[in-house]
């Protein structure tokens, strides 16, 4: 047998497995609880069908509707109406975009930026939990490796 054979197995067992682990992190992620659990440990007041699009929108802002339902798998209109909720408790505001003034984009308020703080911080800590009983050098090389896969992941031609 052939070495490149074996390397293309060693690879696609890598990728198998490289599959399955994000298959299970997204589905942990995805799961209400996990939000419901990160609101209360925030020790925050807010609709858990709107927790992933206020991260959203802080993260990403300006950002459209049509993005946000793009990325958290939802219908426009859902988001539309979610995005109109968040902008009622003063969460957001939704501005002109200023490539189409067409478009109406999402922004983080400071109320929803204070909000978003105490996400972090009760992410923060949870991730402390997690991460407690790793080496920090391990930490440091997956937060880097993640970034790379991600960036790589998001640019990949053959997913557009």
């Amino acid at each position: 047998m052939s070495t490149n054979k074996v390397q293309n197995t060693h690879n696609a067992d890598v990728l198998r497995d490289l599959h399955g682990s994000l298959v299970e992190i997204v589905g942990v992620m995805n799961r209400p609880q996990r939000d419901e659990s990160m609101i209360r440990a925030a020790g925050i007041s807010l609709d858990r069908a709107l927790f992933p699009l206020l991260v959203l929108v802080e993260r990403m802002g300006p950002v459209g509707v049509v993005e946000l339902a793009d990325r958290v798998g939802r219908d426009y209109t859902t988001v539309s109406r979610q995005v109109a909720k968040m902008e009622t408790l003063g969460l957001v505001e939704r501005n002109e975009s200023a490539a189409d003034r067409r478009v109406r984009v999402a922004v983080i308020t400071r109320a929803g930026k204070a909000m978003t703080d105490r996400i972090d911080e009760a992410r923060k800590k949870l991730g402390q939990v997690i991460f407690e009983q790793w080496n920090p050098q391990d930490v440091i090389d997956l937060a880097r490796l993640m970034r790379k896969f991600a960036e790589d992941f998001k640019n990949d031609p053959a997913q557009r």
